[in-house]
């Protein structure tokens, strides 16, 4: 397969960006995944760019797996909405990419192999090519560093136009959210 780069898990196109940094297993970055479409409905894609952003958490022990998975999905030919499917399918399984309580349970049994197949399924496209491209690989440490220099460390975590905005979380309303953002919208 030849090296492409990864698509940017982006929705919308408007001046202010909201970068959201999730962790593809974890609940409360399921919460806020789920309104990320809404919110950009709400306030107009033509205002906002929402960006998606990975941190991932050592506790969550397959997250590097999965994380990396999800950035070769957008490394295919389906791009964005490769990566999109994947994470709508992770997360509407997480059972199956978690261990219970963090330490145990029949995925200790699972493969890397076997996690990959699975969100190969869910993505429809054989993922395996593009999880060992460079470019999948660059994409994954720059993650990495982006939320470390950012002092990320919980999912999820909010930004609006690079700054960190704590008034937001995942169990707010969608409405919550616009109201906290459409002050810093660009006019």
């Amino acid at each position: 397969m030849p090296d492409r780069k990864p698509a940017p898990l982006e929705i919308g196109h408007g001046r202010t960006e909201f970068e959201v940094f999730l962790e593809p297993t974890c609940p409360y970055s399921k919460k806020a995944f789920a309104k990320l479409p809404a919110l950009v409905e709400a306030l107009g894609e033509d205002r906002i760019t929402v960006k998606i952003r990975f941190v991932s958490q050592p506790w969550h022990l397959f997250s590097g797996i999965v994380t990396r998975a999800i950035l070769a999905a957008s490394a295919t030919a389906g791009g964005r909405d490769a990566a999109f499917r994947a994470m709508v399918g992770i997360y509407a399984r997480r059972e199956d990419f978690e261990f219970e309580d963090h330490s145990h349970g029949p995925n200790m049994d699972r493969t890397p192999r076997e996690i990959i197949a699975d969100i190969s399924a869910i993505v429809g496209t054989d993922l395996t090519p593009a999880f060992r491209l460079k470019s999948v690989d660059q994409a994954l440490r720059w993650h990495a560093k982006y939320v470390r220099q950012n002092g990320v460390h919980v999912s999820p975590t909010f930004a609006i136009d690079g700054i960190i905005e704590p008034a937001l979380a995942s169990g707010q309303s969608v409405e919550e959210w616009a109201d906290i953002v459409r002050p810093h919208l660009h006019s």
